[in-house]
């Protein structure tokens, strides 16, 4: 981990998907307790256990907050990108202690860290704020509540193409009656522990879908021929 040093910090934050159109002595408390720091591909900012005491906000590159199975499988349980934040899960529930860890996922991945306790202090005094946050937090945990039915009740093709469906209602763009998905970054070891199955199980669905012609992929994005077609 490297401290990053930038004057254009606050409007950094500003654009922060959780600070966006707050007020300005908000947003300078925030710029006065937050630290810049830079990190590379591998690198943990936290593991299971350690002490809830920092809240991130992902500025730049990937994150992806992980737990094991008992068997040693890793489960990811959410991939971060620019804009969001993590770590503050706790102060909805009351833990002291990490669950899960993060681990960045590309080069040159900026986040701004805050300490627990102000970030609190903020939420406390800012209703907008708090709203915001156990809104995401809410939204994070019905995800969790849907792949765990998933897992369930599901087969594993189900669960890939209903992966890959969500992926596109979230973070796709509409192009005609397609959907394109860009910056398309995840490897099917990536999508395997997203949605508990083997990576060839992933690589065969990946390969039908495409040879059925509803869905193409590169290394840059993946296209959706027609989303209800693939539902």
């Amino acid at each position: 981990m490297a401290l990053a040093h930038d004057n254009s910090k606050i409007w950094y934050l500003e654009n922060l998907d959780i600070f966006r159109e707050m007020p300005l002595p908000m947003m300078e408390y925030v710029e006065k307790n937050t630290q810049m720091c830079m990190f590379n591909k591998g690198e943990y900012i936290y593991f299971t256990g350690d002490e809830s005491n920092q809240v991130y906000f992902v500025k730049m590159g990937r994150i992806k907050i992980s737990n094991f199975s008992k068997d040693g499988k890793e489960i990811i349980k959410c991939i971060l990108s620019s804009g969001e934040f993590f770590g503050g899960e706790h102060l909805m529930n009351g833990e002291n202690k990490r669950s899960d860890f993060a681990q960045v996922m590309d080069n040159q991945t900026m986040l701004c860290k805050m300490p627990a306790d102000e970030f609190k202090e903020l939420m406390n005094e800012n209703i907008d704020l708090a709203l915001r946050v156990n809104k995401i937090v809410g939204f994070r945990l019905r995800k969790m509540e849907r792949r765990l039915e998933s897992l369930i009740f599901k087969d594993s093709r189900t669960r890939i193409v209903e992966f890959l469906k969500e992926l596109a209602e979230e973070k796709g763009q509409a192009v005609g009656v397609e959907t394109v998905v860009r910056n398309f970054k995840l490897t099917h070891k990536d999508i395997s522990n997203l949605t508990a199955t083997s990576r060839q199980t992933v690589t065969t669905v990946l390969n039908d879908l495409r040879n059925k012609n509803l869905i193409y992929f590169d290394r840059k994005r993946i296209l959706f021929r027609d989303l209800e077609k693939l539902a």
